[in-house]
């Protein structure tokens, strides 16, 4: 099941953040961090994301007002672009960020909105 679980984790985030993505995290991969990208794979996207209940529209909505929440801009720019890819319009994700001004706070929502507008800018969907 481990070994299933890391392929279809895989291919889920290859699915969520574009062709390519786990690749480029392969040439990261080292003795050192190994683990934790053996459990991001197998755990989060190969158990976790691949489950029925809600959509992938659904969890990166979710994704984005928890890791702003939590002020993670290097894990909430990929998962703009995972929530663009699943479906997330400008607009949504404008309220999306707005809504976490009112329950994370101004700062938080602030730094959220620069993130997301720089993925934004490079996928040349906003000026």
């Amino acid at each position: 099941m481990q070994s299933n679980a890391k392929e279809t984790g895989r291919k889920i985030m290859n699915e969520l953040m574009g062709d390519g993505y786990v690749e480029g995290k392969d040439k990261k991969r080292n003795a050192f961090n190994s683990v934790l990208n053996d459990y991001s794979e197998e755990v989060c996207f190969g158990r976790v994301w691949s489950r029925g209940g809600i959509d992938r529209k659904t969890r990166s909505i979710l994704n984005i007002a928890m890791l702003t929440a939590l002020n993670r801009p290097a894990q909430l720019r990929n998962h703009v672009d995972g929530a663009l890819n699943n479906g997330v319009t400008v607009d949504e994700l404008r309220e999306i960020l707005l809504h976490t001004a009112v329950y994370c706070g101004l700062p938080a929502a602030g730094e959220a909105f620069k993130v997301a507008e720089e993925v934004l800018k490079a996928r040349k969907l906003i000026d």
